[in-house]
């Protein structure tokens, strides 16, 4: 803190009166007793004339010589005192100015230039006030004028200041008043501390726990639209399976369910924003990526954009989804077509970047290392700061009514994040936009392409008995009544207390467990758990809307779970149920 100064120091009050008295002192002393030594000594006229003149002589040498050093010790005092206060003023960690009264710049240090980007010279020009951020301008006056009514000592404020190069400066302002010995103002004394960075990270703060407070509110409302779905979507396909192509019916019902399946690929969107979709990561080479989806995007884009992309030896592979990395390609493509109505350039790079401790924590809170960037970039209308803020949030989107979810760039959010990756924006109106994925290098080096796997057709109707739990009585009565149809044994429980009573009441074999994995009391997971010591070769089939820490982490299953994600159609159903009765023995998990 810097404190108010409005009187010297005793010391330098003292010394010019200590020389005065020690010369008048010595002064009278020696006329006195010079006189009377003289007097006594010498008795010719002549002579003591000759002697008081050079006693004046000695007198005047001898006390010019005491002045001298006298003035010397404290010009040098005095000179030490100077160097280290410009040592501490040019030195300092911090920005330190003096401001005149008016709010002109008498002063400054080199770091307050660093700090605002101007020279000595230039803000010798300017004032206070004409580089203070202008939402910032009125409360910095007012404590000012506090200061200058007496009402205050000094003050602290966080503050912007406007750099030369345009761009804004965070910092934390200290302010105090000099004032001459009759207590009139004199000038400002301020210490600036650059808080850029500290403000950066408390953003990146606020907006990570946004997003992650929106990616909550997404996936839950995900799962409650995917229960919805699943008996929409199911009814809807019983519902035609019975009817005869002639049917009046039939036309509604398809709208129904082609209705239901454009929503299901929102929920979809949701799921991917909030990261907690199933994913299928396999080991990937972007350069094949980019080459398999290249005709498709020039399709997607139209013929007066220009699509351009870099593809690089020695890539390093990364672990992803497949089909996730494509849709990410894919809606930056579509961002970017929209960008550019008039046409353009759309250009895709790849390349090997390190990513140092500073830029990876503090510009993307990912770990620092090898990552494969992904630049998708365009030449459209690009985005103005404020826009940029919000390109990730669901439903947000700049395009006319109609012309957009605004999932897109949502989507892209979560796929990234839940790849173990980031992706920042670069961009500014009427110059473009760049979007900069960073994907880290998969620690295997090699996996085996799974060959193509042709679904088993499975015989029906079935036989066998299951056990159905699920406390969203829409999609239990939808699935008990697929199932039933099929030839199945079914046992309907509300929830696991349920599940637990008709287990040891049931006097006969059950084969599978169909459960949801989120329910009141025990989860799906906890309640397979929990059969296993009554039914120890019972197979497990879980399903859901949105995916449980149980039985998924990071969003990626563990080995031997089958799961069925919600919506679901009855054929979807039927096909799962007989693939996990039919598959080799496994540990129910």
């Amino acid at each position: 803190m810097t404190h108010t100064s409005k009187t010297q120091s005793p010391a330098a009050e003292d010394t010019p009166l200590k020389i005065t008295l020690i010369y008048a002192l010595i002064g009278g002393l020696w006329i006195i007793f010079s006189d009377r030594w003289a007097a006594a000594l010498v008795t010719n006229p002549v002579a003591l004339t000759e002697i008081q003149t050079y006693k004046g002589w000695f007198y005047i040498m001898a006390t010019a010589l005491l002045l001298y050093l006298l003035i010397k010790r404290d010009m040098t005092a005095l000179q030490e005192n100077e160097d280290r206060f410009r040592a501490t003023f040019e030195q300092a960690a911090v920005g330190i100015a003096h401001v005149g009264l008016e709010g002109q710049w008498l002063r400054v240090n080199q770091k307050l230039c660093d700090i605002v980007g101007y020279s000595r010279e230039e803000l010798a020009q300017l004032t206070f006030q004409k580089i203070t951020y202008p939402d910032d301008l009125e409360a910095d006056l007012e404590q000012t004028q506090r200061l200058l009514a007496g009402e205050i000592e000094t003050y602290s404020m966080e503050k912007r200041y406007i750099r030369r190069d345009s761009s804004i400066v965070w910092v934390n302002l200290t302010t105090s008043l000099v004032r001459e010995p009759t207590g009139e103002p004199k000038y400002f004394i301020g210490v600036v501390q650059d808080i850029s960075q500290r403000k950066q990270l408390e953003e990146q703060y606020h907006h990570s726990q946004k997003m992650e407070a929106i990616g909550r509110l997404a996936g839950g409302v995900a799962h409650d639209f995917n229960n919805l779905l699943t008996v929409i979507n199911g009814y809807s396909e019983l519902s035609l399976n019975r009817l005869s192509e002639a049917d009046p019916l039939q036309k509604p019902i398809r709208e129904i369910q082609k209705a239901g399946e454009r929503a299901a690929r929102l929920t979809s969107q949701l799921l991917a924003f909030s990261r907690q979709q199933i994913l299928q990561p396999k080991i990937l080479d972007l350069n094949e990526v980019i080459a398999e989806t290249s005709l498709m995007l020039k399709r997607l884009i139209g013929e007066d954009i220009e699509l351009v992309t870099f593809t690089r030896a020695n890539l390093g592979r990364v672990k992803a989804d497949p089909g996730q990395i494509e849709q990410v390609i894919m809606n930056l493509a579509v961002n970017a077509r929209d960008a550019m109505p008039q046409g353009g350039k759309l250009t895709i790079d790849l390349a090997n970047v390190e990513l140092d401790e500073e830029f990876a924590r503090r510009r993307m809170e990912i770990p620092p290392g090898s990552y494969v960037r992904l630049a998708i970039s365009d030449t459209g209308v690009g985005m103005d700061k404020e826009t940029q803020k919000r390109i990730f949030e669901p439903f947000f989107t700049t395009k006319g009514l109609g012309k957009g979810t605004g999932l897109g760039l949502a989507t892209v959010y979560g796929i990234v994040s839940q790849s173990g990756g980031s992706i920042l924006v670069y961009s500014e109106p009427g110059w473009g936009t760049t979007f900069k994925i960073y994907l880290p290098w998969a620690k295997e080096i090699s996996e085996t392409v799974p060959t193509s796997h042709v679904p088993k057709i499975y015989p029906s109707p079935g036989t066998e008995t299951i056990l159905l739990v699920e406390d969203e009585s829409g999609v239990r009565d939808l699935v008990r009544d697929t199932l039933k149809e099929e030839g199945y044994v079914v046992l309907v429980a509300g929830n696991s207390a349920e599940a637990l009573r008709l287990c040891h009441q049931h006097p006969d074999p059950i084969h599978l467990l169909l459960t949801d994995v989120v329910m009141p009391g025990l989860s799906g997971h906890q309640l397979a758990q929990a059969l296993l010591p009554l039914r120890p070769h019972l197979r497990t089939l879980y399903m859901s809307g949105y995916t449980d820490e149980a039985i998924v982490q990071h969003g990626v299953l563990e080995a031997g779970v089958a799961f069925l994600h919600k919506p679901f159609t009855p054929q979807t159903l039927t096909h799962k149920v007989r693939e996990v009765l039919e598959a080799p023995a496994y540990t129910n998990p």
